[in-house]
C-alpha cells in the first residue's frame, strides 16, 4: 500500500522553506502547515513584505550596507566622521559596531574574505570599490574588522600591502576578553590577541 504523503504544493512549499537559513525539516513543516491552515491573511502579508523587500532592498553604491535608495542611510549622514573608514567583511556586520553607538565613520564591505579553498580572490571583493574610495573621498584612518581567523587576517594582510605607500592610518579593532569574561574560559589564540594589542591606563 502507498504511503500518504502531502499533497505536492505543501510538498514544495516546504522544501523551499528547507532552503532558509536555520530551518530544519520540522520546523518547515510546521511553518507551512500554519500557512495552509492560517485563517488570517498573515500568510499573504509575509509574502506581500517579502516581494516588496526583494523589489526595494538593494545594496548601497558606497559601502555595501541594505539600501532602499543609491546609498544607505549611514552614508548619507553628513553628520559622520568622512575621514573614518571601517572595513568589514559582510554588510551584516555593520549594524552590530553601529548598536554600539561608539563608531561615529563610515563603513565598507567587502562582501567575503579572500579564501583560496572556497575559490574567493581578491577580484570577488569589493577591494577595487575600497581602493576607489580612497582616492576619491578624504580619508586618514582605516580601520580593519574583519574575522580573526586565517582568511580574515590574509585578506587584511592584503589590503595592507596595497595601501602601504597610501598616507593612511591603519588600525584594527582590538581582539581580548569578552566584557565579564575570565581567563579560565578564553582560548590562548584569545588570550594573546588580549596581551598584544593591551592599552596603557
Amino acid at each position: 500500500m502507498r504511503r500518504t504523503e502531502y499533497p505536492a504544493a505543501i510538498r514544495d512549499l516546504i522544501a523551499q522553506l528547507r532552503q532558509m537559513p536555520g530551518v530544519g525539516p520540522r520546523s518547515a513543516e510546521r511553518i507551512a502547515l500554519w500557512m495552509v491552515r492560517a485563517r488570517s491573511d498573515h500568510p499573504e502579508q509575509i509574502a506581500r513584505a517579502i516581494t516588496d523587500t526583494r523589489h526595494s532592498i538593494r545594496a548601497c553604491n558606497l559601502c555595501g550596507f541594505f539600501a532602499a535608495g543609491e546609498i544607505c542611510e549611514i552614508c548619507g549622514d553628513s553628520a559622520r566622521a568622512a575621514e573614518l573608514l571601517c572595513v568589514v567583511e559582510q554588510p551584516t556586520d555593520i549594524l552590530p559596531l553601529e548598536k554600539t553607538g561608539v563608531f561615529r565613520g563610515r563603513y565598507h564591505s567587502l562582501g567575503g574574505k579572500i579564501s583560496p579553498l572556497d575559490h574567493v580572490d581578491p577580484d570577488d571583493l569589493r577591494i577595487k570599490e575600497l581602493l576607489q574610495r580612497i582616492d576619491r573621498e578624504n580619508i586618514t584612518e582605516i580601520i580593519f574588522a574583519l574575522p580573526a581567523d586565517v582568511e580574515g587576517e590574509s585578506t587584511t594582510n592584503y589590503i595592507v600591502d596595497l595601501l602601504k605607500d597610501k598616507a593612511i592610518s591603519l588600525t584594527r579593532i582590538a581582539r581580548g576578553i569578552p566584557a565579564g569574561g575570565g581567563l579560565e574560559s578564553a582560548d590562548e589564540l584569545t588570550l594573546a590577541a588580549a596581551l598584544s594589542g593591551r592599552t596603557k591606563l
